[in-house]
């Protein structure tokens, strides 16, 4: 069975080692490089082409932040989740913005994080409920300041994310996906991961119903 993965960058080697442990357990993961800075995790990044990197937000030198917008830029089909023991609004939506698909406390249980892990892999946002619920509170405070017809979403959206936001609200897997719009599985988790990040929802059944309403589809 082919495994996802992993890079893990934080400047705490004792957290770094603890980490990959834990990883180190599931049959599904492969820790394959560490780094302690954001300049270091885009090199590492460029040479093994990880599946998923663990990024912590503050570090010397370049932060996870600034690592995140340059590794997506280079590598979209790359998910990043970013590591934080502060529990900040600004850093949150921050890191959203650089394209990062969650957003992890270092308090939470290491159960919740593999189930956070794996739903980043499957193009989801790895995000606790108290988070998504604050990210879905500034997006509708954001809204109600904009006219009825304004739909930024439809301009974000590039020619095959639509088309892939089309078949997502026909319900199709990720699998069906690829193989009508002939791309590869890891693309079609990328694409999805982008709509979600751009239409700030959690969830593809939360994507499809925002495609209706707004008439994106």
């Amino acid at each position: 069975m082919s495994r996802y993965r992993l890079l893990l960058v934080d400047d705490h080697t004792l957290f770094r080692e603890g980490l990959a442990s834990i990883l180190a357990s599931q049959p599904d993961m492969e820790v394959v490089g560490e780094a302690s800075d954001g300049l270091e995790a885009l090199v590492k990044a460029r040479a093994l082409r990880p599946h998923l990197i663990l990024m912590d937000v503050q570090m010397p030198g370049m932060d996870g932040v600034e690592a995140t917008r340059r590794i997506q830029r280079e590598l979209p089909d790359t998910a990043v989740v970013m590591l934080t023991v502060r529990d900040d609004d600004e850093l949150l939506f921050e890191a959203l913005k650089s394209g990062a698909s969650g957003y992890i406390l270092k308090a939470t249980g290491s159960r919740r994080l593999i189930a956070m892990l794996r739903a980043a892999l499957r193009g989801e946002a790895a995000l606790s409920p108290a988070l998504a619920a604050r990210v879905l509170g500034e997006f509708r405070r954001i809204s109600a300041l904009l006219p009825a017809d304004f739909q930024p979403e439809a301009l974000a959206l590039t020619d095959r994310e639509q088309e892939v936001l089309l078949l997502i609200s026909r319900k199709a897997t990720d699998k069906e996906i690829a193989e009508r719009l002939g791309i590869s599985l890891y693309t079609v988790k990328s694409h999805v991961r982008n709509i979600l990040n751009k239409l700030q929802v959690g969830s593809r059944r939360e994507a499809a119903y925002l495609a209706r309403k707004r008439g994106l589809v």
